[in-house]
C-alpha cells in the first residue's frame, strides 16, 4: 500500500463509522425552541390552563398523529394559554408569544447569567408594578438594580397575574419554585 492511501477495508471502516454516528446525531431530538412560533400544520387545539408549556409538549408526545407543536402565551385580552398540536414540523418563524417544539424535544429554557426562566420567589415583596407595554424581564432588573432595598425580582408575563406584565420587587431572598410564565432574579 502507497503512502497516504488508505485499503477499501480502513475506506469501508471508516464510512460506516461516519454513518453510524450521523445516524445517532439525526436521533437526539432538537430541544423546543423558546420565542419562536411554527406557523401552519394544525390538526388539534386546546386550552392550557396551568399556563405551561411543558404541557404542550406532554400532549404531542401523548398523541402518535403530532410530529411538533406550539406553545402560544396567555394574550392581554384574558385569552388562556393554547396549545397547537401538528402533523408536520413547519419551519420556525421568530416570535415572543410563543415556544415551539417537535416530538420528543422537552422544554429546555434559555440560560442567561442572573436570570431564572419559569421560577417564581413568591413573597418578601418590596413593591410591585405593572409594566409598560413592551417592558419585559430586563426592565424589572433593571428597576430592582436601581433600588437599594431592593434584593430579588419576579417579573410575570402578560396573562399570568393579570392582563400586562407585572414586576415584583423583593426585599428577600425567597426560596426559588418552577412556575411557568415567571422569571426571576437575584441582584444582590
Amino acid at each position: 500500500m502507497g503512502k497516504g492511501r488508505l485499503s477499501g477495508a480502513v475506506m469501508a471502516s471508516v464510512a460506516a463509522c461516519v454513518a453510524l454516528l450521523s445516524l445517532a446525531f439525526a436521533s437526539v431530538p432538537a430541544p423546543a425552541q423558546t420565542a419562536f412560533d411554527r406557523p401552519g400544520g394544525d390538526y388539534f387545539s386546546t386550552p392550557v390552563t396551568s399556563g405551561d408549556p411543558e404541557d404542550c409538549a406532554l400532549l404531542c408526545e401523548r398523541d402518535r398523529r403530532c410530529r411538533s407543536w406550539s406553545f402560544s402565551y396567555p394574550d392581554v385580552e384574558g385569552g388562556s394559554a393554547v396549545c397547537w398540536l401538528k402533523n408536520t414540523v413547519p419551519p420556525r418563524v421568530p416570535g415572543s408569544c410563543c415556544i415551539s417544539g417537535v416530538r420528543g424535544a422537552g422544554v429546555i429554557e434559555p440560560r442567561v447569567e442572573g436570570v431564572e426562566t419559569s421560577i417564581d420567589r413568591p413573597g418578601g415583596d418590596l413593591r410591585n408594578f405593572e409594566l409598560k407595554d413592551g417592558e419585559g424581564v430586563e426592565a424589572c432588573k433593571a428597576a430592582c438594580t436601581a433600588d437599594n432595598k431592593c434584593r430579588a425580582f419576579t417579573y410575570a408575563r402578560p396573562g399570568y397575574v393579570g392582563r400586562e406584565a407585572r414586576c415584583f420587587l423583593k426585599k428577600e431572598i425567597k426560596p426559588p419554585r418552577r412556575k411557568a410564565g415567571f422569571t426571576s432574579g437575584v441582584v444582590r
